[in-house]
């Protein structure tokens, strides 16, 4: 049976699960092997950036590829995935998305109206801050998508976002050598809280919504009303 880990040349290496994988990949590609697993760890969050990162640190802490090299290509594999993502959105488009909403149990055209004008005030912020939280680092391209926002400043704060995030974990990877598992540790404390708080969040808005629902003067016919009310007013 295979070992968790087997005895590298200058520390331990993982052999097995996603650390052996995105190992593999950078053993055959280099750093540019490190962009690739970022790429499909913006497109598939379930894979932990909080082990690829440190991981990509930690290989060039062993001088098998450039620090500088491992900063560049993890962002650059950020941006990809994050340019994939708001393809997507775009699509997909905002009418589907607010045909959508309309059918969905206990959501509101109404509700898609505010977070269309909270994104078109704040999106450019959302996007940045977005790219440094677990889970919404890669959902957040996709409203930029659906809402078309410009390329340029998608990029941008993107970019400076990804570069960030990628820095602080791939530099912390370098520094710890052997140990970078540690960071996938602390990290994975703050990727489960911010899925927690996600969680509550939407229990949160079902239980309301489900309250008002319940409530005399609460149906459908209020649901529509509200929609062409908010149609009438774009018409203006």
């Amino acid at each position: 049976m295979m070992s968790a880990v087997v005895q590298g040349t200058s520390g331990t290496e993982p052999a097995g699960g996603i650390a052996g994988w995105a190992t593999d990949l950078m053993d055959r590609l280099g750093a540019p092997g490190a962009g690739l697993a970022i790429a499909l760890e913006n497109l598939f969050p379930p894979l932990p950036s909080e082990v690829i990162l440190p991981l990509a640190g930690f290989t060039a802490a062993q001088g098998r590829m450039s620090l500088v090299a491992a900063l560049a290509w993890t962002t650059a594999g950020s941006v990809a995935g994050a340019l994939a993502l708001y393809g997507i959105g775009a699509l997909v488009g905002r009418d589907r998305v607010r045909a959508l909403a309309a059918r969905l149990p206990l959501v509101k055209v109404a509700d898609l109206d505010r977070t269309e004008a909270w994104f078109a005030r704040h999106g450019a912020k959302a996007v940045f801050l977005g790219r440094m939280i677990p889970l919404f680092r890669s959902l957040v391209s996709v409203p930029a998508g659906v809402e078309r926002m410009r390329m340029t400043t998608f990029l941008l704060y993107t970019t400076l976002g990804s570069a960030l995030w990628n820095a602080v974990f791939v530099l912390a990877g370098y520094q710890l050598g052997d140990n970078w598992r540690t960071v996938e540790e602390y990290v994975g404390v703050y990727s489960k809280a911010v899925v927690a708080l996600a969680a509550l969040g939407v229990l949160g808005f079902a239980a309301v919504r489900i309250v008002k629902a319940r409530r005399p003067g609460s149906g459908p016919g209020t649901h529509r009303a509200e929609s062409g009310d908010f149609e009438r007013d774009r018409t203006y």
